[in-house]
């Protein structure tokens, strides 16, 4: 009985593998955010438009999943606990494995000086919450387009 179940779930894995050959993944997004409300509705519109979103709810654990899961890109909210987005920035930016990775900076704060601050902790653009998807889906594209392949 196990036997007759291994070739059918081979035949499964292989049609996958296939389709995945063909099919280029979308990017992968990391989404950096605390609140729960914001990180909801931005992962669901992200993955409508065919984006794989992973998501961390603090600095730190934002970090880290850059670490081991090598987005290719980063949405950073800026007032986060544990490690705001500013230093989880500089550490993501200082990290040679992490380093290329965009980053956008994401803020409800839109202070005169905050895009500055963004692009001087090394992020690679920044926009305002609430997010404009549109606005948005094109700065990701921006810079994902520009990233290396």
């Amino acid at each position: 009985m196990v036997v007759a179940r291994v070739p059918a779930l081979s035949a499964s894995v292989q049609s996958y593998r296939r389709k995945q050959q063909r099919e280029p993944s979308m990017p992968r997004i990391l989404l950096v955010e605390d609140n729960e409300l914001n990180r909801d509705m931005l992962s669901r519109r992200l993955t409508r438009k065919g984006y794989e979103v992973l998501m961390a709810e603090d600095g730190a654990s934002g970090v880290a999943l850059a670490l081991s899961e090598r987005p290719d890109l980063i949405l950073m909210d800026i007032s986060l606990p544990v490690l705001d987005g500013w230093e989880a920035t500089r550490r993501i930016k200082a990290d040679p494995a992490t380093a290329a990775i965009p980053v956008i900076a994401l803020t409800a704060h839109a202070m005169a000086g905050d895009k500055q601050t963004a692009l001087s902790v090394g992020c690679d653009d920044y926009d305002t919450k609430p997010v404009e998807l549109a606005r948005l889906l094109d700065k990701m594209e921006q810079l994902l387009s520009q990233a290396p392949q």
